[in-house]
């Protein structure tokens, strides 16, 4: 349950805490002082999308917090795995929280650790189901209809629906590549000559990862053999004193005749020995350098054949990169699909034998789980017509009933099973069942959706419901049987509504009103729990009347009291 929901700075609110009890907790308040802000932001906790202008105007930014009791299955999901690891092993309740800037940017939090607005989604919705004030309308839709009936038929029957939804995956997948494969049939010998001869043409060349960036620079040394001829005869003459066979006076020389004069004195000064072994190892440096500089020299040469050899082929590597991706690994990378494609065309049959085996097998698979789910809901939907005729008879619709009638489904299977379901509803006594869309009034779709609701059968199974005033389009009598079946309702699970009937008010375990007021030029709403006279005085309001008139009080006092 929610034992506590924090509000900061969100729309009108400044600032609200409300502490909720087990069982129904109303929210009243007049038409306009946001009592829809309050479901707003049990929505942001439950990861939805921040509206517009949401935060107070003049604030940084809005905030949510909602402290809610760990049920102690919550972690049992698989999917939750992740999200359990940040609670502690002694915790008994788990901690939800949002984040508005005035920009629009959202931040989510778990126990105070960021989280994403995905996980939120996926822990609030095993925390709090929400009922919208339009979301009765979904009724309408057969796909809501079949998930009524299916979770009224139960858990297994659920599992059943996630199954036989895989599988009917696995059978379209494979028919539509098995397909796929049929439409090329036509087309089969010219693709495979296409594929053929580009990869026919990559493997004449066969390209090499790394060959490239080789080839460019031979292709750089050739181009300039000259110029670097040139600069290898200048440091070799710069070594030796000319390009020949270094007896001129160039470094070596020059430096040997150094290290022959220190050497001759070198005993007179220690400082003049040390000085005689550098310049000694300059000389040999030098000579040793001289050395490869020739050798160097005696490599350069010009070879315009090479030269051409390397021109013609980088520009067949050019050709081929422009055809296939840009770069050599994208062309080995082509040839490697056009070996696997050709390898599958050529095995187009065997292949087309192999995906018709496994669609007909998916096909068994599927059929055989489509049974499952018909024959569960079958025996449901009696059941389910049963029990909402007395949850009706119960919300002062007597002699209302309904029928679940089932349809094949025009292609043989769905996405969720073998038919179709549409729910048929005589709203009074005597009158043919109709399909639901085009009968049943708001107030009267609102008391279906509480029917189901109390049955377990609207999918509901977060241990709080919130409730945005579904008792709309009602009074009078059928107001106050709309009251006691959320009442209920509130004996086995939290619910939170939002109303605007003081029969429904009356009932309530714990009562919030939200009340709207100028302050200086700024609109503030305050939120807090009515008691006593205050919860009279607030039951008067909702009846049309002041405090002060006695009749009204009086009935107020009446509602409260019958309890």
């Amino acid at each position: 349950m929610l034992h506590e929901l924090r509000i900061e700075n969100l729309l009108l609110i400044e600032r609200a805490e409300l502490r909720l009890d087990p069982g129904l907790n109303v929210i009243t308040g007049e038409t306009g002082a946001g009592k829809t802000v309050l479901a707003h932001s049990l929505d942001l906790l439950m990861g939805g999308k921040a509206r517009p202008q949401i935060v107070r105007p003049g604030s940084a930014e809005a905030y949510v917090e909602g402290v809610f009791a760990l049920p102690e299955d919550l972690f049992d999901d698989a999917e939750l795995a992740e999200l359990a690891e940040r609670m502690p092993d002694d915790a008994d309740e788990i901690v939800l929280g949002r984040r508005v800037g005035a920009g629009g940017r959202t931040r989510a939090f778990i126990q105070g650790r960021a989280a994403t607005a995905a996980d939120l989604a996926l822990l609030g919705r095993r925390l709090l189901s929400f009922y919208g004030q339009h979301e009765h309308r979904k009724l309408t839709l057969a796909s809501a209809q079949l998930e009524i009936l299916d979770a009224f038929a139960g858990a297994d029957q659920l599992e059943r629906r996630r199954a036989y939804r895989a599988v009917h995956g696995e059978c379209t997948s494979i028919a539509s590549r098995l397909g796929e494969l049929r439409e090329s049939d036509g087309a089969r010998e010219r693709d495979l000559d296409l594929l053929r001869f580009e990869l026919s043409e990559i493997e004449a060349a066969a390209p090499d990862a790394g060959e490239e960036s080789e080839l460019v620079a031979d292709r750089e040394r050739l181009r300039h053999a000259d110029a670097i001829r040139a600069a290898l005869a200048t440091a070799l003459a710069a070594a030796t004193g000319d390009a020949g066979d270094g007896d001129g006076d160039g470094a070596v020389a020059m430096l040997g005749a150094g290290a022959a004069a220190l050497a001759a004195v070198e005993t007179i000064d220690e400082e003049l020995g040390r000085l005689s072994e550098r310049v000694g190892s300059l000389a040999l440096e030098a000579g040793d350098l001289a050395t490869e500089l020739r050798a160097a020299l005696d490599r350069v040469e010009a070879d315009p054949a090479r030269l051409q050899t390397i021109e013609e082929r980088l520009a067949a590597l050019d050709r081929l990169k422009r055809k296939h991706g840009g770069s050599i690994e994208a062309v080995l990378e082509h040839a490697e699909h056009c070996r696997a494609r050709v390898a599958e065309l050529e095995n187009a049959d065997e292949r087309s034998g192999e995906l018709e085996a496994q669609l007909s097998e998916a096909k068994a698979g599927r059929a055989r789980i489509a049974a499952e789910l018909t024959q569960a809901r079958e025996q449901a939907a009696p059941e389910l017509s049963r029990q909402v005729a007395a949850e009706l008879e119960e919300l002062a619709m007597p002699g209302a009933s309904l029928e679940v009638s089932l349809t094949p489904h025009p292609d043989g299977f769905g996405g969720s099973g073998a038919e179709g379901v549409e729910l048929l509803v005589a709203t009074n006594p005597g009158m043919p069942l109709t399909p639901l869309r085009e009968t049943a009034s708001g107030g009267e779709l609102s008391r279906l959706m509480l029917a189901l609701t109390g049955l377990g059968a609207s999918g509901a199974g977060a241990p709080t419901l919130v409730f945005d005033e579904i008792d709309a389009g009602i009074g009078g009598t059928t107001a106050r049987a709309v009251g006691e079946r959320l009442r209920g309702i509130g004996e086995d699970r939290q619910l939170v509504c939002i109303t605007h009937l003081p029969q429904v008010a009356s009932l309530a375990s714990a009562h919030f009103r939200i009340e709207k007021s100028l302050q200086g030029e700024a609109t503030t709403a305050t939120v807090e729990r009515v008691e006593g006279e205050g919860l009279v005085a607030e039951i008067c309001r909702m009846l049309g009347a002041s405090g002060e008139d006695e009749a009204a009080s009086r009935h107020a006092r009446e509602l409260l009291a019958a309890a």
